[in-house]
């Protein structure tokens, strides 16, 4: 039987829809410009919606395309057979030409007919909408699809074929879905297509623009109606190799094939697939996301947060087949070779893909590694608590983990609650949500305090990424001490668990040779180790010594001294951090004016 590849289906897309008059346009970047509701783009749609609402295309009322598109919604079900967070969606667009006849009519020529995808009319299904208190069912669809040869039996109607944008409003329409029956028997007589039984897979989506829901929730005709598919192509090229899951696809061969040599485990040993698929996909999304045109770096808000999920994840996988640190870049590399063809900016920007994973990489394992031991504590003790009690009347055995352990995960070890959630999973148990999300909002209220007063130095509390900040401020100061001169003072200073505040004396904006320099100063003293050490002495004999950082005292009244190495000896009260290292990594954030004389950086640390 013949074997596909992404280039034979891309071509036979091509082919198909430019003998159809269509004109092929490139892929938009997967950051969104006109959805602001969503982070990245879901659908081939995002990027054309202000033509959906009317205005000219310069290429004109046919138009077809591969587009990149990112979904995380079902991120945990990523390891299965069909599901990636990012996919390949072949689309076709209308833009108040065809609509519904021709449509369903060439959807069906194209994979039935065997000069195209030539599937058996018989293995497939299709569904169209039920209706709501606006829009009627969709008869004409199904009359279509029954027309063009489609059993009536395989005709499904479903209340969620309909489709909008992410934020419920603008343009929208019914839509009519198609799906490959694997032959499996119905899983109950109520099976149909939107079951997750895995009978059916969908792998092609026409949705037909004819209204636009408003602010009001209203929903109006719009001035002309269009046609919006689009056809997943790592699922059809799934499908039409007749191999298991969409990771059994030329596309990730190379990869997989590297992850069994570096780990020395099969692939298809089922306690580690998963693991495999795992890596596989969430590098091949992170290679799209930093390469992209708008490129993305890891963060914690954002894009950049769903980024830092899906590096660390992919970490945490290889760490579970034993495959050692440095190796990202490799495989992202693989990609980019793969790529490149179709998406230049992926070799345009190969470099800064490798150097965001590797240091992602580093950042993640160095909290990696307590943050597990700390969750094995939290789970050993909830084991040994019910063995301990399991012979004591009306006992019930504890099954979660709670709120407060999976706050001080994320506070302290830098654990999204995701990652503890999967890791719980993993064991059985699974975690207090609602519990973690009072801890956090506790402690957002705490660190908004610091306004009123409520604690010492400046900072909103005393967590651990409070303190390791505090300490950043200190280097931060010395920092600008040593290139602008012992003048610099700190003129005042807001710190929480997120992000430090400082203000100093400086009579204008710091130029970007500067900003990098003095992150590079903070930064060489994170990666040097340092030891901080307190001690104790007299305002003068601190004075003498060096010491700075307080404008009052008594000249013998005592006061600590925290000292950096040789980079900083400031007189604080404290806390800090016990070593440099705990910083992991600094980076300046934004800087403003605060008043005639006086600037403001505001500095993050990445845990």
């Amino acid at each position: 039987m013949k074997q596909y590849t992404r280039k034979d289906l891309m071509k036979k897309w091509f082919d198909f829809y430019t003998s159809k008059n269509h004109v092929i346009i490139p892929s938009a970047s997967v950051i969104p410009e006109n959805d602001p509701s969503v982070l990245f783009t879901t659908a081939g749609m995002h990027p054309l919606v202000p033509y959906l609402l009317g205005q000219p295309h310069p290429k004109g009322k046919r138009l077809c395309d591969v587009q990149k598109c990112i979904r995380t919604g079902d991120i945990d079900e990523v390891g299965d057979n069909s599901h990636c967070t990012f996919f390949e969606m072949l689309g076709n667009w209308s833009l108040g030409d065809y609509f519904k006849k021709e449509m369903i009519s060439w959807s069906y020529e194209f994979l039935t007919s065997p000069d195209y995808l030539g599937i058996d009319p018989n293995k497939l299904a299709v569904t169209v909408f039920a209706g709501n208190e606006n829009v009627p069912e969709d008869k004409e669809s199904a009359k279509y699809w029954e027309e063009a040869g489609i059993k009536r039996e395989n005709i499904y109607f479903l209340k969620d074929n309909w489709w909008i944008l992410g934020s419920g409003v603008g343009p929208c329409g019914s839509d009519t879905e198609m799906f490959i029956d694997s032959g499996k028997p119905k899983c109950s007589p109520e099976c149909n297509p939107s079951c997750d039984c895995g009978k059916f897979m969908e792998i092609w989506n026409d949705v037909f623009m004819e209204f636009r829901t408003n602010e009001d929730k209203t929903v109006t005709k719009l001035s002309q109606h269009n046609v919006d598919t689009g056809m997943g192509l790592e699922r059809v090229l799934c499908k039409l190799n007749n191999v298991e899951s969409v990771f059994d696809t030329e596309i990730f061969a190379p990869v997989i094939k590297r992850l069994e040599e570096l780990s020395g485990k099969d692939y298809r040993d089922s306690q580690y697939t998963a693991s495999f698929r795992i890596i596989a996909d969430h590098l091949r999304t992170s290679t799209m996301i930093i390469g992209d045109e708008q490129g993305i770096a890891p963060s914690n808000i954002g894009q950049g947060y769903v980024l830092r999920r899906l590096i660390r994840r992919a970490i945490r996988h290889m760490r579970k087949l034993e495959i050692e640190a440095g190796f990202l870049g490799e495989i992202a590399n693989i990609y980019v070779e793969y790529f490149k063809e179709d998406y230049p900016e992926l070799k345009q920007n190969q470099e800064k893909i490798v150097e965001e994973l590797n240091k992602e990489e580093q950042k993640f394992l160095k909290t990696l590694e307590l943050g597990n031991k700390e969750f094995d504590k939290v789970v050993n003790g909830m084991m040994r608590k019910n063995e301990f009690m399991k012979d004591k009347d009306g006992f019930i055995p504890e099954t979660q983990i709670n709120g407060k352990s999976a706050f001080r995960l994320y506070d302290t070890f830098g654990f999204p609650i995701e990652l503890t959630v999967e890791m719980a999973k993993e064991r059985g148990l699974s975690v207090d949500i609602e519990g973690f999300n009072e801890a956090f909002k506790a402690h957002q209220e705490l660190a908004r305090s610091t306004s009123a007063g409520a604690f010492k130095g400046g900072l909103a509390d005393d967590s651990v990424w409070t303190t390791r900040l505090h300490t950043a401020c200190h280097l931060l100061l010395a920092g600008l001490r040593k290139m602008f001169g012992t003048h610099i003072e700190q003129k005042g200073s807001n710190i929480t668990s997120e992000r430090l505040r400082f203000d100093f004396n400086f009579d204008r904006k710091l130029d970007e040779n500067e900003v990098k320099e003095l992150e590079k100063f903070v930064n060489d003293a994170i990666a040097k180790n340092i030891d901080i050490e307190r001690v104790e002495m007299s305002f003068k004999d601190a004075k003498n010594c060096g010491g700075y950082g307080i404008h009052k005292a008594d000249e013998n009244e005592t006061v600590s001294i925290y000292k950096i190495g040789d980079l900083d000896f400031q007189i604080c009260g404290g806390p800090h951090a016990k070593n440099t290292s705990e910083l992991v990594n600094f980076r300046i954030a934004k800087q403003e004016a605060v008043s005639a004389g006086v600037r403001r950086i505001k500095a993050v640390i990445n845990f």
